[in-house]
């Protein structure tokens, strides 16, 4: 009985422990986020380890299109695009000598480029995983294809073989499977048009990509100078104020947004505390005491106290010449896609964006993460948008 009496008490003790240690996890949880607005999409997917997030983002934003307009959720097929996109990029790159960047990144207008072009066809009929993995590891296909298109460049036997491309599509259909010509899907057969046409049923000259630098004039068109923008396509360029707007305009009237930006920043920390920030020292609210320990610190020590993330603090003010001067210098550079599906705001009343994330259920808010709006304006690379989204008078000024 005496043992009972004190197993019990170890159990309740233990116990004790572990809702202690619960509650002390929760209390240290540095952002706090109240969802504003939250638009429909479909379920977070897992680009693993490949270089597609390009594709997963782009269409997660045509499958929350789709759900917009009152159409049936889907599982669209990422790998028919990136296998599409990769052969379409071989033929590009062999004609331009190798001169182009080719790997497995890529562009919004990739995916809408390989839609109307070649169709579509949802995740069930072809998910590209045709190599002994049950996730997408796309480094040996990436070097493989990579190996192939630089033999083919330097061009060994002094001309061109009419076998090329076979060979590149050869090496597509190994890894990922060959394409599919006709296939069923809930009781009715389709072609990969028949499906784009009947079933997804977009009107993808709708879709416009946007973006805000002073290098090119603003309510032009020019071919943003990313590397993975292979195909050469054109943005609109509008004023820092006007992209902001357009971003809220869409949230607010229920639109997603695709968005492209830079995440190698330090205050990109979406796995560890879910949030996208351009933290910066806030010295009028130190203390007498905290102004003395910053002032004794080295540059390497007061980033380590910034980027703790401890709780929300004032960010960077983002102007047009700060945007710039980061893209023009490499610190903003085209590094991943995704999708702002809603809004937020954190404890102090601050905004933010909601972004769906292609990297599984990774982090507290199963795969989506909170980005702040001087994150987004500074670090966008580019946006696809439904043109219906632009407010008029932007809309008028890009004669769409």
């Amino acid at each position: 009985m005496h043992k009972l009496r004190n197993l019990l008490l170890a159990g309740l003790l233990l116990i004790s422990f572990i809702v202690s240690a619960q509650e002390e996890k929760k209390e240290e949880k540095s952002y706090q986020f109240t969802v504003v607005k939250e638009i429909p999409c479909t379920p977070v997917k897992d680009q693993y380890r490949s270089g597609t997030c390009w594709s997963f983002s782009g269409l997660g934003f045509l499958e929350a299109e789709m759900l917009r307009l009152g159409k049936p959720a889907v599982d669209l097929s990422e790998m028919f695009v990136v296998y599409h996109s990769y052969s379409d990029k071989a033929v590009k790159y062999v004609r331009l000598h190798g001169s182009l960047n080719f790997g497995g990144g890529g562009a919004f207008h990739d995916v809408t480029n390989v839609i109307k072009e070649n169709g579509i066809v949802p995740d069930e009929v072809y998910n590209g995983l045709n190599y002994g993995e049950e996730k997408h590891v796309h480094g040996e296909l990436d070097r493989i294809l990579l190996d192939q298109a630089k033999a083919i460049v330097e061009n060994p036997n002094k001309k061109l073989t009419t076998a090329w491309h076979d060979a590149i599509n050869g090496t597509l259909d190994t890894y990922l499977g060959k394409l599919p010509e006709k296939f069923n899907y809930q009781g009715k057969e389709y072609t990969p048009q028949s499906f784009a046409k009947d079933f997804v049923g977009l009107n993808l000259e709708d879709f416009v990509e946007i973006t805000s630098f002073s290098h090119h004039p603003f309510y032009s068109k020019f071919i943003i100078e990313v590397p993975d923008n292979w195909s050469w396509d054109q943005v609109y360029n509008v004023p820092l104020n006007e992209l902001d707007e357009i971003i809220d305009n869409a949230i607010n009237t229920g639109y997603t947004v695709a968005w492209a930006a830079d995440v190698s920043e330090k205050g990109f920390s979406t796995s560890q505390k879910g949030v996208a920030v351009l933290p910066m020292v806030d010295k009028a609210n130190m203390t007498d005491a905290e102004i003395n320990k910053w002032e004794k610190q080295t540059e390497k020590e007061r980033n380590e106290d910034l980027y703790k993330l401890a709780k929300p603090g004032l960010e960077k003010v983002i102007t047009q010449e700060i945007r710039q001067i980061d893209f023009d210098n490499y610190q903003t550079t085209d590094d991943h896609g995704m999708v702002i599906v809603g809004t937020a705001k954190d404890q102090n009343g601050t905004p933010y964006y909601k972004v769906k994330n292609s990297w599984g259920k990774y982090n507290d808010y199963d795969g989506y993460f909170f980005a702040s709006k001087p994150y987004v304006m500074c670090k966008t690379t580019s946006i696809m948008i439904h043109k219906d989204a632009i407010p008029k008078n932007i809309r008028k000024k890009l004669n769409l």
